[in-house]
């Protein structure tokens, strides 16, 4: 008799019926308006940061699969948006090792070693970006101050974040609220391109790639808690609105806590976890060494996935199988026979 092959494999084991492809691809088409704001303030520098990124992504992909024999999958193009997702949330002027560096621990270490595509548990392109952050030789290639001084952009070179960290809510007054919203502002390559994140992350939505769950919880975890802050101490910490236009939230909220394998499937899950994004955002900005705290938010609550995938909603029982009254015991056999 043939042995059965059975494979275990994470949930979802239910699926929308939509290919990989289609996802992949309308993600790589909502980011490339942000993908062009960037080429056109950091010019050259900021196209071979994204050639080198995807390019280096798909060659992990291609490479750790042909090791372990298992089928080539880069034209899915998973393996391409992580490598854009990655380029746009670094500086035009890292260089081209660490954005090597950084993809192949993202592709190998956060995605097949886990099993491949579905089976990650973390976002691969954030698992690349935090070992260039907490690596020490490496981060100050991430300082946006000192990473972007020499360019023409037409707008101040001073990270919002970084501003507000060292000088409280007095040094950040000369940002425009309109600025921001419209990129004109230190940061990724793609990620200070608000107006266009936000453009292409309701086309994602609009689409049914992702959720409106996560992203918008996560903009009101945002709101939320910086809001809290805020009045509080008003010199100390930004506005709401200045929070949700500085730093990577835009971009968080759309493209990088809504990947599909390293967050939740049910709604409640969802909308949990998007507002932790949020709040935990706002923490880390506040109280941590870094200005940014998006992605090391995103990091953490990708742990608790699995526990969030727990919470449902609770139905009542139908009136035909409420318990009303209690059920009829059969006799026993002594019972029986005595009658």
């Amino acid at each position: 008799m043939k042995a059965l092959d059975l494979t275990v494999s994470p949930a979802p084991h239910c699926h929308c019926g939509a290919r990989i492809t289609r996802v992949s691809y309308n993600i790589l088409l909502a980011l490339i308006p942000a993908m062009a704001m960037g080429f056109y303030y950091y010019g050259f520098d900021a196209l071979r940061v994204v050639a080198a990124s995807m390019g280096s992504a798909m060659l992990a992909e291609a490479a750790i699969q042909s090791i372990l024999r298992k089928p080539i999958t880069i034209a899915d193009g998973s393996a391409a948006v992580s490598g854009l997702l990655l380029a746009l949330i670094l500086p035009a002027s890292v260089p081209l090792y660490l954005v090597v560096v950084a993809n192949f621990v993202g592709i190998v270490v956060g995605k097949q070693c886990f099993g491949g595509l579905g089976a990650n548990p973390l976002n691969p392109a954030l698992v690349g970006w935090a070992v260039i952050r907490i690596t020490r030789a490496w981060a100050g290639y991430l300082d946006f101050d000192l990473a972007l001084v020499n360019y023409e952009t037409g707008f101040i070179l001073q990270y919002p974040l970084a501003v507000l960290k060292a000088q409280g809510s007095a040094g950040v007054a000369h940002f425009s609220l309109m600025d921001l919203f419209l990129g004109k502002q230190v940061g990724g390559i793609g990620s200070s391109a608000i107006i266009w994140l936000l453009l292409g992350g309701l086309y994602l939505v609009v689409r049914g790639v992702i959720r409106w769950e996560i992203p918008l919880s996560f903009l009101i975890g945002v709101a939320v808690i910086a809001g809290i802050f805020w009045l509080g101490d008003r010199t100390s910490y930004g506005s709401p609105i200045f929070n949700i236009l500085a730093g990577n939230v835009m971009i968080g909220a759309f493209f990088l806590s809504t990947d599909n394998a390293s967050s939740p499937v049910n709604q409640w899950g969802m909308l949990v976890f998007g507002f932790c994004c949020g709040a935990m955002t706002v923490v880390l900005r506040s109280w941590s060494i870094y200005p940014d705290g998006v992605v090391f938010a995103c990091l953490l609550m990708n742990l608790f996935v699995p526990l969030l995938d727990k919470i449902k909603k609770k139905q009542p029982l139908p009136p035909a199988l409420s318990p009303v009254t209690p059920p009829v015991m059969s006799k026993s056999a002594e019972e029986r026979s005595a009658s």
